[in-house]
């Protein structure tokens, strides 16, 4: 099995797509996952909902549970499927319970 950890992130992470600001915050995050690129979580206060629908995509991690996924609402139409969040994550990562997480070729993500 990979071996993930969960760190703070060391600065302000930024979600924009479509010229909006979807998500900011400094209280992110940062989860590493052998063989994976590292994903930010981040806190649902600091990412603007109003932005987001609720998809009918659920995925599963045996590591992290269940996800359930989130589209963008934007201008020119939803980005299908661009957020997700473990709302019951295993033990081991609960401190991502509902927290966050946005595709990278679906938004920007940025630390800053």
């Amino acid at each position: 099995m990979p071996e993930i950890t969960l760190t703070p992130a060391d600065g302000t992470v930024v979600v924009r797509t479509g010229g909006a600001v979807i998500a900011e915050s400094t209280n992110a995050l940062v989860l590493h996952e052998d063989g994976h690129e590292p994903v930010f979580y981040i806190p649902r206060e600091d990412v603007g909902t109003m932005f987001l629908e609720p998809s009918a995509t659920r995925t599963t991690c045996p590591k992290k549970g269940e996800a359930t996924h989130f589209s963008i609402v934007a201008k020119s139409g939803p980005i299908r499927d661009a957020a997700w969040s473990y709302e019951t994550p295993h033990e081991a990562l609960a401190a991502i319970a509902g927290m966050v997480a946005f595709y990278g070729d679906k938004a920007a993500v940025e630390l800053l």
